[in-house]
């Protein structure tokens, strides 16, 4: 793997510190970091038995648009029925715990994105074995977000540099997290954590590679859409339906992610629900994003942003 430099400390969620600001991230760094992980194995549980995940989930489709996407009720079933099976590790289970005390977006979203990718991957992919990878690394996807502190996360006013680069720490984060945890810095949940905003043209974050995995790509393309169609602190106003899918179709033409993973998403929009290989996506553009839309705003000083904005 490419070595490259944290710019935050990775601590777990009881401020255990792995590695400090300015550590370098290299193969050398992550085996020492698990060989020094004296608990070999973590219990793990049913997703769908820890606290309310099972219910808030259900509650979760019936907002926004995902009513549309999980109009059929054979389609809730499904990812219901995956839910069942998923089991993960204690330490991810508590990250959600925290999240949803503390964060609820975060929340709210790292389910949303679980049952979406799930759905998008039964459309796409036929081998099992691929599929329950896919399965269980949504819920984890952002759990180097613990290591982001609340006020960034919660935000309104656009970040300063210095935020941003907090924020995109997480991908870095999660990765040698889930590493630890994992006793492998091969494992799946960790390579979504570390690439699932890197892009196919190598436009991405946090090593600007290109993403070639197709399962990491249907996680981002899910991210993406969630964080559109979601309130979040940054817009007062969250896109609407037809908005979020043009900017994602403009990824896609900007060869920023692949046509079938947005054909898939496009397809589960639609009433009728066309199986994606037929499904024609629109490159018309009707929508416009919401006002005061305050997403990838960098400010180089709070001073001068209030200076400017409330004089």
């Amino acid at each position: 793997m490419l070595t490259i430099r944290l710019t935050c400390p990775v601590h777990t969620l009881d401020k255990q510190l792995l590695l400090s600001e300015n550590s370098q991230i290299s193969t050398k760094t992550i085996d020492t970091l698990i060989s020094s992980n004296r608990q070999k194995f973590y219990k793990t549980y049913f997703l769908s038995e820890h606290g309310s995940v099972k219910v808030d989930l259900i509650n979760f489709l019936y907002e926004s648009n995902y009513k549309v996407i999980f109009a059929d009720q054979k389609n809730t079933a499904k990812v219901l029925s995956i839910l069942e099976e998923v089991h993960l590790i204690s330490p991810i289970l508590e990250s959600l715990d925290y999240f949803k005390n503390y964060d609820f977006y975060t929340y709210k979203h790292i389910l949303r994105v679980f049952a979406l990718s799930t759905l998008i991957s039964l459309n796409l992919l036929t081998n099992w074995k691929d599929l329950f990878k896919e399965f269980s690394s949504g819920p984890a996807h952002d759990f180097g977000k613990i290591c982001v502190p609340l006020d960034i996360l919660q935000k309104t006013a656009p970040l300063t540099r210095k935020e941003r680069y907090i924020l995109e720490h997480h991908t870095l984060a999660g990765y040698v997290l889930l590493g630890y945890y994992y006793r492998d810095k091969h494992n799946f949940n960790a390579k979504v954590a570390r690439d699932h905003h890197e892009r196919k043209n190598s436009s991405g974050y946090p090593r600007g590679i290109k993403l070639r995995d197709r399962l990491v790509e249907i996680v981002a393309v899910s991210d993406i859409y969630d964080a559109l169609i979601s309130p979040r602190p940054y817009r007062p106003i969250s896109f609407d339906n037809r908005s979020a899918l043009e900017e994602i179709t403009t990824m896609a033409e900007k060869k920023q992610l692949s046509w079938k993973v947005v054909q898939a998403l496009v397809a589960l929009n639609r009433k009728s629900k066309p199986q994606f290989s037929v499904c024609k996506v629109s490159q018309e553009k009707r929508g416009s994003p919401p006002p005061k839309n305050n997403y990838g705003v960098i400010i180089e000083s709070e001073n001068n942003y209030f200076r400017e904005n409330y004089k």
